[in-house]
Parts: C-alpha cells; sequence; structure tokens
C-alpha cells in the first residue's frame, strides 16, 4: 500500500478545488498569514504562497507591485519558506505550495532549498520558468523529501501534454486563456478542448489558473476542471486594503476582504 505525501495527507478532496495564490510579505509577514487564514475560512484547499522576485517577467502588474511591496518589507525565497510553520502555528491546515521562479533557487543551491523546504514542511514547490525537460533533478529530489513538485502545462505545451502529465503530482496547473464575452460561455472552445485533453491524460486534479477575476470566471472552470487558482484578483482585493491596513484598522481590512473572497467564490 503506497504511503501518502504529505501534500495528499492534508488535501482534503480531489474536486471544486479551490487554490489562491498570495505573496509573502505583501504587505507584511503578519498580515500573510491572516490573509492565509482567511482564505482557509473561505474554502481554500491549497494555498500557493508566492516568493517575491526583483524581475518577475512572467507575472502581470498586480503581482509585480505585490512583488514590490514584499521585497521593501524584507521579504526572500528563505524567509517565505520559513513563513509556513509561522502559518501552521496560527492555524492554516491546507497543503502551503512554495511558488517561485528558478533563479533564487539556484543562486540558494538545490539541496538547500529542498533541506529548507523539508525543514519548515513546506508540502509542495512550483517553479513556473523551469522547463519539464530541465526539472528531473528538481523532480527527483523533491520526491526524495516528500514534497510535491507541481506541474504547470499551457496550450503552447501541446505536444508535451501526455509527458508533463505523467508526471504530474499534487495537481496539474492548467494556464489556460479565459476570456469572458459576456455571453453563456467565456472561454473559447481551443481552451475547452485543452482542458479536455489535459484531464484525460492527468492522474491528479487539473486547476486551470489565468486571468480569472470574477464570479463566473470561477463558476465556468468548475464546470470543466478540477479547481480554480486566483492570483491576482486576491491580490487586488489585498491592494483594496492597503490604505486600511496602513491606518491600523485591522479588522476592517479583514473582514472586507473576505467579503471580497466570498463573492468570488460563492457556488
Amino acid at each position: 500500500m503506497l504511503t501518502k505525501t504529505s501534500f495528499q495527507g492534508k488535501l482534503s478532496k480531489t474536486e471544486n478545488l479551490f487554490i489562491p495564490f498570495v505573496v509573502a510579505g505583501d504587505p507584511s509577514p503578519e498580515y500573510t498569514i491572516e490573509f492565509a487564514l482567511r482564505l482557509q475560512e473561505q474554502g481554500a484547499d491549497v494555498l500557493e504562497l508566492g516568493v517575491p522576485y526583483s524581475d518577475p517577467l512572467a507575472d502581470g502588474p498586480t503581482i509585480q507591485r505585490a512583488a514590490k511591496r514584499a521585497l521593501n518589507a524584507g521579504m526572500s525565497l528563505r524567509k517565505a519558506i520559513q513563513l509556513v510553520p509561522e502559518l501552521r502555528r496560527h492555524g492554516v491546515e491546507i497543503p502551503v505550495v512554495i511558488f517561485t521562479y528558478y533563479n533564487p533557487v539556484l543562486q540558494i543551491g538545490h539541496q538547500d532549498f529542498f533541506n529548507l523546504l523539508e525543514e519548515n514542511g513546506a508540502e509542495g514547490v512550483l517553479i513556473p520558468d523551469l522547463p519539464f525537460e530541465e526539472s528531473e533533478e528538481i523532480r527527483s529530489m523533491a520526491l526524495e523529501k516528500d514534497v510535491e513538485f507541481i506541474s504547470l502545462v499551457a496550450p503552447n505545451s501541446d505536444t508535451r501534454i501526455q509527458q508533463i502529465a505523467e508526471h504530474a503530482r499534487g495537481f496539474l496547473y492548467c494556464v489556460s486563456s479565459l476570456g469572458v464575452t459576456g455571453g453563456s460561455s467565456g472561454m473559447s472552445a481551443e481552451a475547452l478542448s485543452f482542458i479536455k485533453k489535459v484531464k484525460e491524460h492527468s492522474q491528479v486534479p487539473v486547476a486551470v489558473g489565468f486571468g480569472i477575476s470574477t464570479n463566473e470566471d470561477v463558476k465556468l472552470v468548475r464546470e470543466h476542471a478540477d479547481g480554480v487558482i486566483i492570483g491576482s484578483k486576491i491580490i487586488r482585493l489585498i491592494e483594496d486594503e492597503l490604505e486600511v491596513i496602513e491606518k491600523g484598522q485591522k479588522e476592517e481590512a479583514l473582514e472586507s476582504f473576505t467579503k471580497g473572497i466570498q463573492e468570488l467564490v460563492r457556488d
């Protein structure tokens, strides 16, 4: 009988997943913990904890702004990983996936990086700019340390979908263009076909994340995939509270943030 990974042990279901993304340290480590707790209360199944990076070329302006705020607050790859046990101490029980670019991992060194993940109890890692073909060493080390290496598949991965999906662990991050047009379906036929193809090959839940910013988007993705990943919209909800946070009105900020999440993911 196969032993469950730490990630699987903390994942309570494999369908209708809500996977939010926040940047560690935005606007402070303390608030990252508070927002994570509120997201868990609103049904988050996995937390993607983003590591701020000074040159986030693959991120849009919203996440770039969050990264800048976090870097200004002194956040780093090491400190982001060390935030995981703090999240646990405050009551976050869902799996935590460290979302980082490859360069910080390279700078700290593969072995030290995975030692940090293991020591601090992170259940997963996602490195969006590390091509699958170059990830074998990282995937092997992740397996040794009981850390799920989360694979990412995009429409331009078409000829490699089966290979990537067969090696996927935890969940498979499916990048799909989502353009709400106001009609009954805001997802192109090509996108739906792509998600269907990914699901055919994947042995783990397929979660879609790209441009999901409304409750209509969330409902649409839920019809076709096992989970929805939301990043920029959640960060914009945090940004909406920055002035309130600066005034020291913590509870007001958290309550407003919570209402925004409720509206976003309601059934």
